[in-house]
């Protein structure tokens, strides 16, 4: 029996963007590593035949970053991207069945960043920035390249490809709009088309607009604004026309629940088909007829359909269903799913289930013996209903305990652990498990699977009830005997690291902790980083809110830091914009002032994920030996 090792973490690889050809016989993904050791992340593109007990056959052979698999209306063709000829710039590539071949059919300077096969077989519709002019390579060349925010900003832009001619026109539609997202009506029709007026996070999903384009006539019209967050395109038809559906944050705040917003083309009627559901869509999947939606349904996943007037369950499934492609006739679907104690791999089915696995993509990790996981279902101090994971240590029941318990929780704070194989680079419950830490994974208010509701009532108020939903998680477990009252650790990335910083600012129970690329200071938050005015919604204010104190000071980890006498580990990536690396320095320079022990390191080259596989390692060694000192007897 192998015992899990931090390579094999690290060095595994997964599928990714999986497609199925519209005829449902081919599928075609992406197989990526875990981690990289270079510049640029080698992957590949697999083919499966769907009917047939055949294994996968690799699709490319370069040395590529290959990705976004679409296939032809006639399943005859397979377009993609790939820089196989200047790596880090895409071109379009298109694979031929009949004879195996592979055309090179793009040569865009600026690289193509996303594509759409048309139902006219000659039409490819591409999203790709300007190319730079002379002036441009001129100035670079000078080191004559200020930058003006705001004045030739990147914008991607929609372009059509005539695979007859292989030129690449640009229609004079949607103005200096950053184009997001399209996709063609089932019947040929026009082309959903969503676009920002800035391509910047903090600004752009906030300004969602919808137009429909006709690749025929190069005309345009103007759909009007679409909610926050729009994305998930999808067109089905009804009784009174077309409609065009999406899935976006529910109005008013910006930390909100995700909901399907269906509009109906011909009125402009908009509707909320989701409203009140105790669960979230994640994904909205267009077929020729009514769209399945994708919903987070607790620790598990719900698959329905959007009918005329009802949503229709259509299949329950465990942990999660990512990535959704279906063909046209909405009868196979295929998703990334897995299970507790298994990595997702690319499973096919009907949308009424089952679903069967078609990949296996990490036999190494067969002989591994993983800690027994166990789905926990509790009630938070205000009688809230509540849920989360409980992964033991391996080889040990709960009946041995108490354990030395690491809590993580989770980032977003829109995400949720499902009832999956919690098995990552990050800290994560089995890597834990396997050193002899029972490791909680709560599912704490403000969080996606629980309806809009859930989500929302942090809005302003993080580090509050949803600190003491986790609370509530760890004394469940001391009581139950499974913890040991003495030996408590926290971690968490990105919003779990704010929760890890907040939980010791708060109480003196834990003897070591974990701040992962986490928030310490919401203004500061709300001032620098990618996501701005969605941070100050979790906040609760901005640093321009007048003079202070504001209300993100009282939620702010950095306002406690007088209080921390936990040891802690901050892990951060250098280049990190989503968090950026000033909030590690400032939580290290006040644990710095206060003489509290701690450790800093920073991650050259990184961002808010940990790319490189030495690093990844790091990560991964340093947690345990973090954890091993402070909370091993």
């Amino acid at each position: 029996m192998t015992g899990l090792t931090a390579e094999l973490v690290v060095d595994g690889r997964a599928p990714q963007a999986p497609a199925l050809a519209p005829n449902g016989r081919l599928l075609c993904y992406v197989l990526a590593p875990s981690s990289r050791t270079g510049d640029h992340l080698d992957t590949e593109l697999w083919l499966v035949d769907t009917h047939a007990s055949v294994a996968p056959r690799r699709a490319t052979a370069d040395t590529a970053t290959e990705s976004q698999p679409r296939w032809s209306a006639d399943s005859e063709t397979l377009f993609f991207l790939s820089d196989r000829a200047d790596r880090g710039t895409p071109q379009l590539h298109g694979l031929t069945l009949a004879d195996g071949t592979t055309t090179t059919l793009t040569n865009w300077s600026a690289g193509v960043i996303d594509h759409l096969p048309l139902l006219d077989p000659n039409l490819v519709a591409l999203l790709a920035e300007d190319e730079p002019t002379e002036q441009d390579a001129r100035r670079a060349r000078d080191r004559d390249d200020a930058i003006v925010v705001g004045e030739g900003e990147p914008r991607a832009r929609l372009r059509l490809l005539d695979l007859r001619t292989g030129r690449v026109a640009t229609p004079k539609v949607f103005g200096d709009r950053h184009v997001v997202e399209m996709r063609q009506r089932p019947d040929g029709g026009p082309l959903a088309v969503l676009t920002w007026a800035s391509a910047d996070n903090d600004y752009g999903p906030r300004t969602g607009h919808l137009h429909l384009y006709d690749p025929t006539t190069g005309t345009a019209e103007d759909l009007g604004p679409a909610e926050v967050d729009a994305r998930s395109l999808a067109w089905w038809p009804d009784e009174d026309g077309w409609h065009l559906g999406y899935v976006a944050l529910t109005p008013p705040v910006l930390q909100a629940g995700t909901a399907v917003f269906d509009l109906a083309v011909d009125s402009r009627v908009l509707r909320n088909r989701t409203a009140g559901l105790a669960m979230c869509p994640t994904e909205l999947c267009q077929t020729n007829a009514a769209p399945l939606v994708v919903f987070a349904d607790g620790l598990n996943t719900t698959l329905a359909r959007l009918d005329r007037t009802d949503l229709t369950t259509l299949s329950h499934h465990p942990g999660r269903l990512d990535n959704p492609t279906i063909t046209p006739a909405g009868d196979t679907i295929a998703v990334l799913t897995g299970a507790r104690y298994q990595t997702p791999n690319v499973h096919i089915g009907a949308p009424t289930g089952p679903l069967r696995r078609i990949t296996n993509t990490r036999p190494e990790l067969d002989g591994i013996t993983f800690g027994t996981q166990q789905p926990l279902a509790y009630r938070a101090a205000d009688g809230l209903d509540l849920d989360g994971l409980l992964v033991l240590p391996v080889g040990r029941t709960a009946s041995e305990g108490p354990f030395p318990l690491v809590t993580i929780v989770h980032g977003g704070p829109y995400d949720r652990y499902a009832d999956r194989c919690q098995l990552f680079w990050f800290p994560s419950a089995q890597w834990l498990a396997a050193a002899g830490y029972a490791v909680l994974l709560p599912n704490q208010r403000g969080g996606q699977g629980h309806g809009h509701q859930f989500a929302a009532s942090v809005a302003g108020r993080v580090g509050q009830q949803e600190w003491t939903d986790v609370l509530t998680g760890i004394d469940l477990l001391i009581d139950e005997g499974i913890a040991d009252p003495d030996r408590l650790g926290i971690a968490g990335w990105s919003h779990g690291g704010f929760m890890s910083a907040w939980a010791i600012g708060q109480t003196d129970r834990f003897r070591a902790a974990l701040v992962g690329a986490g928030i310490v200071d919401w203004g500061m938050l709300a001032g620098t980083g990618e996501n701005g005015q969605f941070e100050a919604a979790l906040g609760g204010s901005t640093g321009w809110s007048g003079i202070g104190p504001h209300p993100h000071d009282a939620l702010s980890p950095i306002s406690f830091a007088s209080r921390i006498r936990t040891p802690v580990l901050i892990l951060h990536g250098a280049e990190d914009t989503n968090v950026p690396l000033g909030q590690a320095v400032y939580l290290h320079r006040a644990l710095r002032h206060f003489d509290v022990e701690h450790e800093f390191v920073m991650y050259p080259r990184e961002g808010h994920s940990i790319r490189e596989r030495n690093h990844q390692l790091d990560v991964l060694r340093r947690t345990r030996a973090w954890f091993d000192r402070w909370l091993r007897p």
